[in-house]
């Protein structure tokens, strides 16, 4: 079954248990950008309604600047297209950090770019959950051995995909999603891959249903190879469809499915540039659950919710403790 309103996802996913932006600041603070001058690769979209492009920014570690809390500024040699940059159009990115399972999402507009730089104004700022990147095993590949040319080979071994999706006012969304080798499977009218637990705020979802074009990228860990794709969206509840992507027991509720109108693999000099396996220790002064901890107090969410949630993980540990209970029972 196709899934067309917004309350049919919710009834297979679930809703929120707290409010929808409470870990969501308007602003890069000392935790983001602390995290910043220790990434070495982004993925970043770039679009306007009914048009998103995905592309990859890799680098040494410092590469992306912060100017001030409201402002990036990524070199556009360190991006592999930035012929889809345009001023004024919303963006919207994910950071990695070696070794860290999280990562940070940045949405906001092109402020400007010029002959060596984009300029990007910040208007969201969150940490994203570990569990595409635990799923995926993104920072312990098990090789690292010479990319495969076959797509047959290629679909086999990926396990990690970026999929951009935008809404009717603009606003662009770019989400990680992991699991075990095989991650997306091929069928008859496409290409579909599953939705696994994660932090449940259904943005991709959301903005699918409104508009239904896509851009994605797909990789193996280990590899420096992007198979890039572009097309239409739809979410299926087909149980027979469901079924084939069960692991562990464990069936996702819904399947995302892509019908590519255009597919391009490539060797990404972003994830070159960013040399990012082997992976190295991750930084000191990074703690996942201090920066979740206090980016829920300093959202402006001000419901009784919220005010709950946030006296919940003001105890010591318990969101530490949260966090691993959630990842190691909800991971599939």
């Amino acid at each position: 079954m196709k899934l067309t309103t917004i309350e049919e996802v919710q009834n297979c996913v679930g809703k929120l248990p707290a409010p929808r932006d409470l870990k969501v600041i308007d602003h890069l603070d000392d935790h983001a950008r602390h995290w910043l001058s220790f990434t070495r690769l982004g993925f970043i979209a770039f679009g306007r309604a009914g048009s998103v492009q995905l592309t990859m920014a890799g680098g040494e570690v410092g590469f992306v600047t912060t100017p001030d809390s409201l402002c990036l500024q990524i070199p556009l040699s360190s991006i592999d297209d930035e012929s889809i940059i345009v001023a004024g159009c919303s963006f919207g990115a994910l950071f990695l950090v070696s070794s860290m399972e999280e990562t940070l999402r940045v949405n906001g507009k092109v402020i400007d770019r010029d002959h060596h730089t984009v300029k990007l104004a910040v208007e969201e700022c969150y940490l994203h959950c570990a569990k595409a990147f635990r799923r995926s095993a993104f920072w312990h590949p098990k090789s690292l051995c010479e990319n495969q040319s076959e797509p047959d080979v290629f679909f086999h071994h990926a396990r990690f995909l970026v999929l951009a999706t935008i809404n009717n006012q603009d606003e662009v969304d770019v989400s990680p999603k992991g699991d075990p080798p095989g991650i997306l499977k091929q069928d008859a009218d496409g290409l579909c891959f599953a939705d696994r637990p994660g932090n449940r705020r259904i943005d991709s979802f959301r903005n699918i249903i409104e508009q239904p074009f896509v851009s994605i990228a797909t990789l193996v860990p280990g590899h420096t190879e992007v198979l890039m794709i572009h097309g239409r969206c739809e979410l299926r509840t087909d149980e027979q469809l469901m079924q084939s992507f069960e692991v562990e027991g464990k069936a996702p509720r819904l399947i995302t499915r892509v019908t590519p109108t255009d597919m391009q693999k490539h060797n990404s000099t972003a994830i070159t540039r960013g040399s990012l396996w082997p992976s190295e220790e991750a930084p000191s002064g990074l703690n996942s659950a201090q920066i979740f901890k206090d980016h829920m107090k300093k959202s402006r969410e001000s419901s009784l919710q919220a005010k709950l949630a946030r006296a919940a993980i003001s105890l010591p540990g318990a969101l530490t403790k949260g966090l691993e209970l959630d990842y190691k029972n909800n991971l599939y």
